[in-house]
């Protein structure tokens, strides 16, 4: 890995080459969220008015609301960052729309994501969205005994999780965060925690507990797992850096471009990290620029691809470029550092919980 660039650094010479009303919001974008909510307000009273609603029909709605309420978690994403519209108090309703499914109020998203996480991307003890490392591993029991289990039964645990993640790492943020704003501004951030939630409730007084259960839950399981595919991939194959540079702490996943549609262009996160004010329209315009600039610096894979490595790689850091199996102490390469999707591999380390040393042994395929 070469030397390691703040974003700025790289925006900075990425900037000139850009069209200028790339850095201008896109209203537009709201066309795709309307249509989403329009979709699953139509499917929440589909359900609500049938009088006998087949499983079958109740599950194939239950995916469509799953897949709207992710849509409208990726615009919301797009739209706290005021590159939809920026005129504050707009932004942070339509902001509270988009994210009202996945239960998360736009003033501590900004306060989370664009201020926390964006800032501090990948530095450890400072991104609330970073894993652990070994030695925060051992202030936490639970994980510890998770992380006794063997790597292929942590994968199933940990993927069937991401049905769940978004909305209770949101909880998690909230209990984090909450005491950081002005006591003037606390009791609105708990207004828009509570009331996505009281809506839910209500529609389970409505709807009875099975019609409940394919107009709420389990669309909100699908989106959780959904934005979670994405979010699983944007960082943790990356090292940690004590530089916040893109290029080497993010990553961008591919898929087709139906999906991209779909996802409002989700997929391009190391460009999102360089530019978060800009119109992810415009982020395979950057991607572009990357490549011809810093084509050995770049991180991209198949969405499919990074899941499938994300299966086969424990998830704790030992160092900033190394990632630690715990119990049998088998030490794993990070992006740029030698991880190689297509032949994963591992050195043998000696498996002490907590006073690990430095690996030893040859690398050993696992396939």
């Amino acid at each position: 890995m070469k030397d390691l660039q703040s974003f700025g650094w790289y925006a900075a010479k990425i900037a000139p080459k850009l069209p200028k009303e790339a850095f201008k919001p896109v209203p537009s974008r709201l066309w795709g969220g309307l249509v989403y909510l329009l979709i699953a307000i139509a499917g929440i009273l589909v359900i609500g008015l049938l009088n006998n609603l087949h499983p079958w029909l109740g599950i194939g709605i239950a995916v469509i609301l799953g897949t709207c309420f992710a849509g409208m978690g990726f615009l919301g994403h797009e739209i706290l960052h005021g590159t939809v519209i920026r005129k504050p108090w707009l932004r942070d309703f339509l902001g509270a729309v988009a994210f009202w499914p996945l239960s998360v109020g736009p003033k501590l998203w900004r306060k989370w994501h664009n201020t926390t996480h964006h800032v501090h991307t990948q530095e450890d003890g400072e991104d609330p969205d970073a894993w652990p490392t070994l030695e925060n591993l051992s202030h936490k029991p639970l994980l510890q005994k998770v992380y006794k289990l063997p790597m292929w039964m942590r994968s199933i645990v940990s993927f069937a999780f991401l049905s769940i993640s978004f909305t209770t790492h949101g909880l998690f943020m909230f209990k984090r965060f909450i005491k950081e704003f002005k006591p003037s501004k606390r009791p609105s951030v708990w207004l828009q925690l509570l009331l996505p939630w009281a809506t839910w409730l209500g529609l389970l007084v409505w709807l009875g507990p099975v019609k409940w259960f394919f107009a709420v839950l389990l669309p909100l399981l699908i989106a959780n797992a959904i934005v979670m595919s994405y979010i699983s991939t944007n960082h943790r194959l990356n090292p940690m850096t004590d530089v916040n540079d893109p290029l080497a702490n993010s990553l961008t996943v591919t898929v087709p471009k139906w999906v991209d549609v779909l996802h409002f262009n989700f997929s391009y996160h190391t460009e999102h990290h360089l530019f978060p004010g800009m119109s992810p329209k415009y982020y395979p315009l950057v991607k572009k620029h990357i490549k011809e600039m810093w084509p050995e610096r770049y991180h991209e894979m198949p969405h499919w691809k990074a899941l499938v490595t994300l299966w086969k790689t424990p998830r704790v850091y030992f160092n900033q470029h190394q990632f630690v199996d715990p119990a049998p102490g088998n030490l794993y390469q990070s992006l740029g550092h030698g991880l190689d999707p297509d032949r994963i591999s591992y050195q043998k380390g000696e498996a002490s919980d907590r006073e690990m040393n430095s690996p030893k042994g040859t690398p050993k395929s696992i396939h």
